[in-house]
């Protein structure tokens, strides 16, 4: 609390000071930065009231109506966990595969555990869980499939022929879950029912973090967290959402054991003008997701039931740990945006659609702002700079207030900082990695983007000649930013 008092009042003498100044000659400046910062806040409003009308009327009725569907069916589910592991600590490997057994055990339908592990003793501490927890119960089964550290794909392809060889049906369930992700006891129970309509493929869930050390990156993750929980609850008003999270998510039976979906998540490339081909080594959930959505399927989303996974900072500073981060998840984002907007509106619907385009343009919009602030302090009033700040820490505690409210709880006073610098530090990163698509790495294995599906070894001259072209048009795209905020600020007056 005392924080949010410090807050508030550093905001008021700011607003002071702001007032005092004379500031009647920088309307363009204010126009500009007006202008787009009503762009934006109108699109986050929106998604917002679509994400509170999601969550407490249209999904209460459709969780309704699928339950009953369920019910007449009469016919439970058979659930299909796939479990990767790869350098995951022994301390959450027990907590995860205890809470997979514990919802393996109460699926009515029976349950099958696939474990893809590399090590052996993973392997043995895997088995000895289960013989322990499960003993007796004769609905659920066990797979121990080992196989060489080559990557997460190489391991879902496999697990996923492992479940195929029992011919699942239609009315079956395949849960994909990270090696550091604990599922809810009743996942079955919940999310089967939804696959009564024959249109649903997929469906993920709500997501928390457990982070052991408090600081700067636990609230970070959370932050996304929340933020993720509104954008979900919005897209999933049009029954597709932007991505199936790899820590968790549910698919129906038949399709995840498709022989085209397997091999998409196995050997996933995209064919690029500069790069030639590449293939994917991380985001196998925008494989899988991107394979639904081409062949149609509705995608689900279940705001009421939370997986939670334990996560750890893989870097030794915040902002180390925040860039590695963003770096992997905004290239896997943007390496399949191309060819999903590639696909005709009418059959992704309107609204995705152009979720699918802001994901592009958010990255000069976003940039937009703060470079068109540094622009009016230099061509007129250096005091334009700390009325950008007090506008900035305004608008960021009201959003943060807004996701406390859909969330149901307070936050703690970096939220607003860090909310800031999500949106900046992430569209530096998005218009970094968008010149760079051919770099990937998974933060657990060493891994480089040679080794990707399709991609042939290349020389060191030629490596060299693709990364000066990707600086010189990441150069080229941000001198041109530059050069439009400039002319657009400046266009009546300032030093020049």
């Amino acid at each position: 609390m005392l924080g949010h008092v410090a807050y508030m009042m550093g905001l008021a003498l700011l607003t002071m000071l702001v007032g005092s100044t004379d500031l009647t000659g920088t309307r363009e400046a204010f126009v500009v930065i007006g202008a787009l910062g009503l762009w934006r806040y109108s699109w986050a409003a929106l998604n917002f009231a679509r994400a509170v009308w999601f969550k407490r009327v249209v999904y209460p009725a459709r969780k309704a109506d699928v339950t009953r569907a369920y019910t007449k069916r009469g016919r439970p589910a058979r659930a299909h966990f796939l479990v990767t592991s790869y350098k995951i600590p022994s301390q959450v490997t027990l907590r995860v595969y205890r809470s997979v057994f514990a919802a393996a055990m109460a699926s009515r339908g029976g349950a099958q555990i696939v474990a893809s592990v590399v090590d052996s003793s993973d392997a043995r501490l895997i088995q000895t869980m289960f013989d322990h927890q499960c003993k007796g119960v004769k609905s659920v089964g066990l797979i121990i499939d080992r196989i060489p550290g080559t990557g997460k794909r190489d391991a879902l392809a496999e697990g996923l022929r492992q479940i195929a060889k029992t011919c699942p049906t239609r009315e079956d369930i395949v849960l994909l879950v990270d090696g550091d992700s604990c599922v809810p006891i009743d996942i079955v129970e919940k999310s089967a029912p939804f696959f009564t309509d024959p249109m649903v493929g997929a469906l993920t869930t709500d997501e928390t973090a457990e982070i052991a050390e408090a600081g700067l990156f636990r609230d970070w993750f959370r932050l996304r967290f929340d933020q993720r929980q509104v954008m979900m609850c919005s897209m999933g008003l049009s029954e597709r959402v932007l991505t199936l999270t790899g820590r968790m998510s549910v698919f129906r039976a038949d399709l995840a054991t498709n022989p085209d979906f397997i091999r998409l998540v196995q050997n996933d490339y995209i064919d690029h003008w500069r790069f030639g081909r590449l293939g994917f080594l991380t985001g196998d959930d925008k494989s899988t997701w991107f394979w639904l959505l081409k062949q149609g399927y509705k995608m689900a989303y279940l705001p009421d039931i939370r997986s939670v996974s334990m996560e750890s900072q893989p870097k030794a500073g915040f902002v180390d740990s925040a860039v590695t981060l963003m770096t992997r998840w905004f290239g896997n984002m943007l390496r399949t945006n191309t060819r999903a907007l590639a696909l005709p509106r009418r059959d992704i619907g309107t609204f995705v659609w152009w979720s699918l385009l802001d994901q592009r343009m958010s990255i000069w919009s976003t940039l937009a702002g703060p470079t068109a602030a540094l622009m009016a302090a230099w061509l007129y009033d250096p005091m334009i700079l700390m009325a950008y700040a007090t506008w900035v820490l305004f608008t960021r505690y009201v959003f943060c207030l807004a996701l406390s409210g859909f969330r149901g709880r307070g936050f703690p006073i970096t939220y607003p900082v860090l909310l800031y610098f999500s949106q900046l530090m992430g569209a530096l990163v998005k218009s970094y990695v968008s010149f760079r698509l051919d770099r990937q790495k998974w933060t657990r294995q060493d891994t480089s983007h040679t080794h990707g599906a399709g991609a042939p070894q290349t020389s060191r001259w030629r490596t060299g000649m693709r990364q000066a072209g990707s600086g010189y048009l990441h150069a080229l795209a941000v001198g041109w930013l530059v050069l439009g905020v400039f002319y657009l600020v400046g266009q009546n007056g300032g030093t020049l």
